[in-house]
């Protein structure tokens, strides 16, 4: 039973910086992307940024700039590393492991930005 568990979110202020990790337990046969995406209250969810298992990554043009994506493939997590954090960016953040043929999510964290 492969289960992803996300950490590192909170309440950040305006400007400031957070690390979300996500972390895999389990065991996870022909992943090729891992990812990160958000959902505000009211609004869908919506891709943040992924990579793939050969390191190529992809941003939304929201966090160009600010996030960066990486990944420890031995120890099957994935971080996001989020500067310059505005109100905007307030959501709960899911990560997902892609595979054939299976999707596996997070649970979600809270990440919070405000004065």
């Amino acid at each position: 039973q492969v289960q992803l568990v996300e950490s590192g979110g909170g309440l950040v202020q305006p400007g400031g910086s957070l690390r979300l990790s996500c972390a895999a337990s389990g065991s996870i046969f022909s992943l090729y992307k891992m990812g990160w995406y958000r959902q505000a209250p009211g609004k869908q969810r919506e891709l943040v940024a992924t990579i793939t298992s050969g390191g190529r990554t992809n941003y939304a043009e929201f966090v160009k700039g600010r996030f960066t994506i990486s990944r420890d493939n031995a120890e099957n997590t994935v971080y996001l590393q989020m500067n310059s954090l505005k109100p905007d960016d307030t959501a709960v953040y899911y990560c997902v492991f892609r595979t054939s043929p299976t999707d596996y999510w997070g649970q979600g964290t809270q990440v919070t930005v405000s004065s």
